[in-house]
């Protein structure tokens, strides 16, 4: 099983309308592409000294990785533009890839 974790940094202005547009809109977008499984919002509660945002993980259950592989060629690249589009810098995201072991 494969986890695709994609870490937000946000303002705390701006925190519950995004999080709101991810539920409603984009997540609902990344699992019509079937690639996925399950889906899961965590808010992260460790705080760092130089970091004065919000940060959330979302994490994306694909069932191998090739599904996952399948979401980044087929459907991330317009996701991914849409919503830049929508944020530009104000949000910032660090995806990670990893695998289930146990």
């Amino acid at each position: 099983m494969i986890i695709y974790n994609v870490t937000c940094n946000l303002h705390p202005r701006m925190a519950d309308e995004w999080l709101a547009w991810m539920k409603e809109e984009h997540i609902p977008e990344v699992m019509q592409s079937g690639c996925f499984t399950e889906c899961k919002i965590l808010k992260l509660l460790t705080e760092a000294e130089d970091n004065d945002g919000v940060n959330y993980a979302i994490q994306y259950t694909a069932p191998s990785l090739g599904s996952y592989q399948q979401y980044r060629d087929e459907f991330a690249p317009a996701l991914q533009a849409k919503t830049k589009a929508k944020y530009g810098d104000d949000v910032l995201a660090y995806r990670s890839l990893l695998e289930v072991i146990m």
